[in-house]
């Protein structure tokens, strides 16, 4: 049994490989990603439950994806690794947000040490949601179920489901189509031409009896994606 879903995000392959066996030594389930631009994709499509983010990568950098992760999932912790020492870089990664910042070279004791350290430290910090009340209909997501005013039940699809739970999890903020691609969909939206978010928040807004004209759980916000309507607390 895993301990927690870590992503390791490091360029260089032999170093990336001692930090996944201490962490795989240690109980923890891990992912890798060799370059900025596929750390991205899969830190917002796995959302483990911590980030190890090196700074020197190929592609985008760890700060650039650092600003990305801190805008989609502000809640995800994340440490930073680099062969960069300079206390104006330390100083740049924690003021964009990072969690913590380990210089390079480093053994595997001091970065367990450190993961666990952020992991306690973030152990308060919200979730994800698994039940919204929005415009008198009642979201379960772990049940993939809506309760409707009038009472009836109404079933989602696990695409669905995760489409509703990743809006839910980002309250007051449109989300473009192509956000929404990558991080519940898995897919690079670059040079795709699809309606399948469109499609999708459609048929939600046909079985929540959502007017499309006056829309109130799936809300379109003009030129930016697409919104869930304010939380409501419970009666």
């Amino acid at each position: 049994m895993t301990i927690g879903k870590i992503l390791v995000v490091e360029d260089d392959p032999p170093i990336r490989r001692g930090i996944v066996d201490a962490l795989g030594f240690a109980g923890y389930e891990t992912f890798e990603a060799g370059d900025g631009d596929a750390g991205l994709e899969a830190a917002l499509r796995l959302q483990p439950d911590l980030v190890l983010l090196d700074v020197m990568l190929p592609g985008q950098d760890g700060f650039c994806v650092l600003e990305q992760l801190r805008g989609s999932l502000p809640g995800l912790p994340v440490i930073m690794l680099t062969a960069r020492g300079s206390e104006e870089d330390r100083v740049r990664g924690l003021r964009r947000g990072a969690d913590d910042y380990v210089v390079k070279p480093f053994s595997p004791p001091e970065l367990l040490a450190r993961v666990e350290a952020v992991l306690r430290r973030s152990a308060e910090r919200p979730r994800g949601v698994d039940v919204v009340r929005v415009a008198g209909r009642s979201l379960d997501f772990e049940r993939r179920e809506a309760s409707l005013a009038d009472g009836s039940l109404v079933q989602f699809t696990e695409r669905e489901s995760a489409l509703l739970q990743f809006l839910a999890s980002n309250p007051g903020r449109a989300i473009s189509r192509e956000e929404l691609l990558r991080c519940v969909w898995g897919l690079d939206p670059r040079g795709v031409q699809t309606r399948t978010v469109d499609m999708h928040v459609a048929r939600l807004r046909e079985s929540l009896s959502d007017d499309p004209a006056d829309s109130k759980v799936l809300i379109t916000v003009r030129g930016k994606g697409y919104m869930l309507g304010a939380a409501e607390e419970p009666a």
